[in-house]
């Protein structure tokens, strides 16, 4: 099988590391990413789309359809938002973009970005945690081909992939010494920008045993391939 994954989010770290594995796999025939502001990378197997409004597709409903695989990245940090603003960013526009895609792509699997620390239950005291478990008991519940919640904890960028905070990029270089012995230690502490688009990709053309992935799960899905 021939992947065609749509990516969103790939102007941050997460995503711009899956998608540069995706150009980068044999296994990816095309990569449709869709953004707020063009992400600055030119590839023969690349198009791209700039949409301003996720939460209206229609104009671009008719390019979203032939795609086998979402990779959904995009996301934002609760710090500063209120728990109304978060949920609309988080739930709202996550689901909508996931049944606009079901509607066009019955046989499309999807991975999503959560977090470590997300509440299945929805019922922790952290709202943010509540507010992702919730968005991944809704795409779970989705009749997807398959469906797999990523929730990365600590993330090191590779392949010169940037976080799009000035201040979380210098937290990485002034943190990569712990980090690099986290790697060595407690090896599933940890993954990589790496690992994660590595990891997306085996989702779709293997499967996993379970549908929520910890680091540990990243790290073994993506066969610990890096550069």
């Amino acid at each position: 099988m021939k992947l065609k994954p749509i990516i969103t989010g790939t102007t941050g770290m997460v995503g711009n590391g899956v998608l540069l594995e995706c150009l980068d796999s044999p296994a990816v025939e095309s990569v449709l990413i869709i953004n707020r502001q063009p992400v600055g990378i030119q590839h023969p197997k690349l198009r791209e789309i700039i949409h301003k409004d996720f939460y209206d597709l229609s104009a671009i409903r008719q390019d979203l359809q032939g795609y086998n695989a979402c990779f959904f990245c995009l996301g934002i940090s609760s710090a500063g938002l209120s728990n109304e603003a978060y949920e609309k960013i988080t739930y709202t526009l996550t689901l909508h973009f996931a049944e606009t895609l079901l509607d066009l792509n019955p046989d499309m699997t999807f991975c999503y970005v959560s977090g470590a620390g997300t509440a299945s239950s929805e019922q922790s005291r952290l709202a943010w945690a509540n507010i992702k478990g919730k968005t991944e008991n809704a795409i779970r519940a989705m009749p997807f081909k398959a469906a797999y919640m990523f929730r990365p904890g600590v993330i090191q960028p590779l392949r010169g992939v940037k976080a799009k905070s000035g201040l979380v990029n210098f937290m990485y270089i002034a943190l990569s010494p712990v980090i690099a012995l986290l790697k060595v230690v407690f090896p599933n502490s940890i993954t990589t920008s790496v690992r994660i688009g590595q990891a997306m990709i085996n989702a779709v053309l293997h499967g996993y045993a379970k549908p929520v992935l910890e680091n540990g799960d990243i790290n073994k899905l993506a066969a610990f391939r890096e550069s």
